[in-house]
Order: C-alpha cells, then sequence, then structure tokens
C-alpha cells in the first residue's frame, strides 16, 4: 500500500520558546522523532507533505483571528520550519516526492488540493505528525479520515500546548477514527 507523511505545522511559531502560539516543551520534545521520521520517508522515496498553516496579518474575516494571536504570518521567520526539520526540508525541496504546501484552516485538506495530490499518487495510507495533536492534526485527520485514508498517527512525534487535549485526542484517533496510534 503506497503511503504519504503529512508533517503539520511544525514551525517556528507553533514550537520556539518564542513562538507566537508555541507548544513549548513538548513540541520541542518531538524534534528528533519528527526529522527522523520525515528522513525515513524521504530516502524511502514515499510521499511526503509539509503542511504548513500560513495567514495574513490583521485578517479580520479568518475565524482564528478571533481565537488566537497573529502567528505563522506570512513572510515572517515564525512560518518557517523548526530546527532540524528546516535544514532537512532545504537539502530536499526539490525532490519530486516532497510537497510543501500552505493551508489557511486547521485541516491540511481544508480548500487545498491535497487530496487531489493524494490520489494522483494512489496513497491510502496517512501517516501524520506533527503539531498541535488536538486541534491541526486531529481536524487533519477527521478530513482524512472521511475521505476514506487509512490513519497512523506517531504519538511520538506530535505534541499539544494542551496536555488534556492531546490525550484526548490521541485517544480518538484510535476509538473514533480507527486509526493505528504507534511509537
Amino acid at each position: 500500500m503506497k503511503k504519504a507523511l503529512i508533517c503539520i505545522d511544525y514551525t517556528n511559531d507553533f514550537v520556539a520558546s518564542d513562538g507566537k502560539l508555541t507548544c513549548g516543551e513538548p513540541a520541542q520534545n518531538i524534534e528528533e522523532a519528527v526529522t527522523q521520521l520525515t528522513e525515513t520517508f524521504i530516502e524511502n522515496g514515499d510521499y511526503v507533505v509539509f503542511a504548513v498553516d500560513a495567514h495574513d496579518i490583521d485578517d479580520l474575516h479568518h475565524p482564528e483571528t478571533r481565537l488566537f494571536p497573529p502567528h505563522n504570518i506570512k513572510g515572517t521567520s515564525g512560518k518557517a520550519l523548526y530546527g532540524k526539520l528546516d535544514a532537512l526540508f532545504k537539502q530536499h525541496e526539490n525532490d519530486s516526492h516532497i510537497y510543501y504546501m500552505e493551508k489557511t484552516r486547521y485541516s491540511a485538506f481544508a480548500g487545498t488540493n491535497l487530496e487531489l495530490k493524494l490520489r494522483e499518487r494512489d496513497i491510502k495510507e496517512l501517516h501524520l505528525i506533527g503539531v498541535c495533536t488536538d486541534i491541526c492534526v486531529l481536524h487533519t485527520a477527521v478530513d482524512a479520515y472521511n475521505k476514506g485514508f487509512d490513519l497512523v498517527i506517531h504519538q511520538n512525534a506530535v505534541a499539544s500546548f494542551n496536555p488534556d487535549g492531546h490525550d484526548w485526542a490521541l485517544s480518538h484517533f484510535a476509538n473514533a477514527l480507527g486509526a493505528s496510534v504507534s511509537d
């Protein structure tokens, strides 16, 4: 079965200590797992998607404006991939099986061509990593489930700023979406 890795929002604003909407230490603690999984998928020639939140400054019409401080603003360092993942991406960004995409909603599927890209490649199994477990990873997983994809969530490569939400989402992935939750 063809598979793809979707790395969700592992950016400076969500991970760095001074990020605008940081998960902080929990997200920093998964850096090795995120980088290693991404590197493994790249080396195996699997499709790797970097799904990155992208916002315009002072967008009064975006629903997140009422919920969160400005984050992942286009053209800022906050939107850049974090740490070792950024270096790995730059090393492989021109590889044909690497896809960097911007998203403007929690789900990587909402308003994007992600499903088309996956279907074109006959991909059936999605491996999800990144942040936030209970927001963008969760919404991407729900959409993927509803579109008929098999799901693998790497629990050692997801994090949130909300520990209770993180634990709830891991349970939800397994119990409501039938996802495999693995290390």
